[in-house]
């Protein structure tokens, strides 16, 4: 009885000791946690929330277009004006002919350079993946004015050479702007996405490509069998990247703005929604914003249940 007794006593503050720690560690995850969770809330989710808010709102004026201006709740009146005209849908119609094209050619060019340094093939690999990467570490205003100096006639040496050799081409021209705003982002991102499947290509065992290698599998097998179906996940996430920053393409185009006469104002939705503010239509630009993060929303989510489906298929 005595040690049965004793053994019940001395388990009871070994029971309590773990609910006491794992609070403990609670709070303290709790404090850690907390900062992001403030500067979030703060930086992130009130904007995003003023915004929906302002885009149902409109400002009116008493007397006139320079009398005192009042906001006033408008409804989905925003919403209605902007769907209603060609402006923004022709911006997306734009921007996601750019997507069609621009994002597969850019995905599989990562790709491929992503297995050609996994392959150990090219020597100074540190080199060329330090290289690939560069054209990111440049900032986007800088990497469209030095696209911009190229597609420039009378001061493009690529252009100028081009010439001597019989063709004219003309990348500022309206047929081939879109294209050459293409050229820009993909030299700019395909360095970064061939990062992210270069990484995931790194993290997967040897012993796998060994035992392929036994079986006679070779280089380009291995790479089709193996390494594309292991990195899909890095392939389809860097695709939704590139959609969503697709959407919002606004650098590129505002710089070549400058020196083509093809690109206007509304060019894309980021443009349109910049304009607006810049002409006081705030709540215009609020509901362009949030009218863009739903369209951005809905074609990335589609993706998402497309490659899904197609994994469950297979």
């Amino acid at each position: 009885m005595n040690s049965m007794s004793t053994s019940h006593v001395r388990s009871g503050p070994a029971r309590s000791r773990p609910v006491g720690q794992r609070r403990r560690i609670r709070r303290t995850a709790a404090g850690f946690v907390a900062p992001f969770f403030v500067l979030f809330t703060v930086f992130y989710l009130v904007p995003i929330g003023y915004a929906v808010w302002q885009s149902f709102q409109k400002i009116e004026r008493t007397s006139g277009i320079y009398g005192p201006a009042h906001t006033k709740f408008a409804g989905l009146s925003q919403y209605t004006r902007i769907v209603s005209g060609q402006e923004f849908w022709g911006g997306v119609e734009r921007m996601g002919l750019f997507g069609l094209v621009q994002v597969p050619v850019m995905v599989a060019v990562a790709l491929g350079l992503a297995l050609l340094l996994d392959s150990g093939l090219p020597r100074g690999m540190k080199f060329f993946r330090g290289a690939y990467f560069v054209p990111f570490a440049v900032p986007a205003v800088i990497g469209a004015l030095m696209w911009g100096y190229l597609y420039s006639p009378g001061v493009s040496p690529v252009l100028s050479g081009l010439a001597q050799a019989g063709m004219h081409p003309e990348p500022l021209s309206g047929g081939l702007i879109l294209w050459s705003i293409a050229n820009v982002v993909t030299w700019t991102y395909t360095g970064y996405n061939m990062l992210i499947i270069y990484s995931s290509l790194k993290s997967i065992s040897p012993e796998i490509y060994e035992a392929a290698r036994m079986d006679g599998a070779g280089t380009l097998r291995i790479a089709w069998s193996l390494k594309i179906p292991l990195v899909r996940p890095s392939i389809v996430m860097t695709t939704v990247f590139s959609i969503i920053g697709t959407l919002q393409l606004y650098a590129e185009p505002t710089m070549l703005k400058i020196i083509s006469t093809a690109i206007a104002s509304d060019y894309t939705p980021n443009m349109q929604a910049f304009a607006a503010a810049a002409g006081n239509d705030y709540s215009g630009a609020a509901a362009i914003s949030v009218l863009l993060a739903v369209v951005t929303f809905a074609m990335s989510f589609g993706f998402l249940r497309f490659t899904a489906r197609r994994q469950e298929r297979t």
